[in-house]
């Protein structure tokens, strides 16, 4: 028993002895080989290596990134979202999220995870990469910025008789496939922006052009254009431009810009990219972004006058801040060459004060319809009443609207009181009350400026007649002056 013992134990130590001497030969002559062999044969060798090792494999590989230079590749959204729909319990590690209007969680793959899907009887192995990437970026002013960014790419792998097969019939069928499920996704998406990648959330305005307190004349006259414009492929191709449309939503605080915005993305059923300029960090970016909207979008920029200080160049007004988005790359991306890279696309700025805006961004092409969003009237005022309290008529409405007509009330001021009761009666009282206190207020400051005004006037006619005063009581000095003059000339005659 002891014998055994010691053969074990001096086999153990021959076979650790040997082992080390392996490792020991491995590391002389690895350090060797980087030594004495140069660093260009070294590379050629394992260039040379890898060819051989790809003869010999029987797997082909296909790389799908997530962008092609600046443009998203829709052959990795396809992939990820058929991806997601395979993930098992055999998957290590996912992503999960859930949303409002989702059922279910959303479980998707993560980076570094593997799949194997099999498609019509052959094997395609699928897995996720991802690699960050240091950004540069340059401003107005030349000055470099930095900050690091995520890509991702897809690896498909199948054996090399089945090369044909993925690229023709395999990558094609899950286009197919995604189309038809993005096609039968009837949730809109609000987009907004970080620096160069988009990010989003599901819209749920309730905004639409029955519920949006406009005159109603104007409120047609934009659906008809709207409409004209859904279906204008064919026309926009057949006069060479870019299918597009430009609004300027302009008017005070309160007056419905963003609710308009809303009711225009639900009436053409499209995802609304909020634009924040503040946040781009030059004209390379914006275009980059640009990019990455998609067809059938409403891009919006609110408060564009105060986004930037984009100005009037006419104005006196001098601004020592450069911006990083100039006006010229504003404009390239309205309507300029870049602005052609995609198509069915509604443009809309919003502002408070147009007259500071560069006349520039208001030009026709760019701004086709500058839409003027006023103070509430009472044809408003009876949709703002139908929409809270579903009535039509009330024995109010007609000193309400008497109000309404001589002071200037936003409809966000009338909904706010319409919204303070769900009793019609009480609501529409109190409404009453707050206009004849303003109507009162309104009437005090006319007549407070009117006093002022006479004031001012009484002050410059006593100050008129005061200098006149003085002026015939010189006149009458000088007169005597004269006078005694002449007097003492006569003495002197004399």
């Amino acid at each position: 028993m002891a014998s055994n013992s010691k053969k074990s134990m001096s086999s153990s130590k021959g076979f650790l002895a040997t082992t080390a001497s392996i490792a020991a030969s491995a590391m002389l002559a690895r350090s060797l080989y980087y030594e004495f062999v140069p660093e260009e044969v070294r590379k050629s060798m394992f260039s040379q290596i890898k060819i051989f090792h790809n003869l010999l494999s029987r797997e082909f590989s296909m790389v799908i990134h997530d962008k092609e230079g600046l443009t998203t590749n829709n052959v990795y959204k396809a992939s990820m979202t058929y991806l997601s729909s395979l993930v098992s319990h055999s998957t290590q590690r996912v992503r999960v999220k859930q949303f409002d209007d989702d059922k279910s969680l959303v479980i998707s793959l993560d980076s570094g995870q593997k799949i194997i899907d099999v498609f019509e009887g052959i094997q395609f192995k699928w897995c996720l990469y991802c690699s960050r990437n240091n950004v540069t970026s340059k401003d107005s002013d030349g000055n470099l910025s930095f900050m690091l960014s995520n890509s991702y790419s897809l690896e498909l792998s199948c054996k090399k008789e089945h090369k044909d097969k993925a690229l023709d019939v395999y990558l094609p069928w899950i286009m197919n496939w995604w189309n038809n499920t993005k096609n039968q996704n009837t949730i809109l998406k609000l987009f907004l922006n970080s620096y160069e990648d988009w990010s989003s959330v599901n819209l749920h305005h309730p905004a639409t052009f029955d519920t949006i307190a406009m005159d109603p004349e104007l409120k047609r006259t934009i659906i008809d254009d709207l409409s004209k414009f859904k279906k204008g492929k064919d026309y926009y191709k057949s006069i060479g431009k870019t299918w597009k449309r430009g609004y300027l939503l302009y008017g005070p605080p309160g007056t419905g810009k963003s609710s308009l915005v809303a009711a225009i993305a639900n009436f053409l059923n499209y995802n609304i990219y909020d634009l924040d300029l503040a946040q781009v960090q030059g004209n390379l970016q914006l275009k980059g972004l640009l990019i990455e909207m998609t067809n059938k979008s409403v891009i919006v920029i609110e408060d564009i006058d105060c986004s930037i200080p984009i100005k009037n160049r006419d104005s006196k007004d001098s601004y020592s801040y450069r911006p990083k988005v100039t006006l010229s790359g504003l404009l390239n991306f309205v309507d300029g060459l870049w602005s052609s890279c995609s198509e069915e696309r509604i443009i809309i700025f919003t502002t408070n004060y147009k007259e500071q805006l560069d006349p520039a961004l208001l030009r026709a092409g760019r701004m086709d319809m500058h839409i003027y969003m006023g103070y509430c009237s009472p044809s408003m005022f009876r949709t703002l009443v139908f929409n809270y309290h579903h009535i039509e008529h009330h024995s109010l409405f007609e000193q309400i609207e008497a109000l309404i007509k001589d002071l200037e009330i936003t409809p966000a001021t009338i909904s706010e009181h319409l919204l303070r009761s769900d009793d019609v009666d009480v609501a529409l009282q109190e409404l009453l009350k707050f206009l004849q206190l303003s109507k009162q207020e309104a009437l005090d400051k006319e007549n407070e400026k009117n006093k002022k005004n006479a004031g001012k006037k009484d002050d410059k006619k006593k100050k008129k007649k005061e200098k006149k005063n003085v002026k015939n009581d010189s006149d009458t000095d000088d007169n005597n002056d004269d006078d005694d003059s002449d007097t003492d000339d006569d003495d002197d005659d004399f």
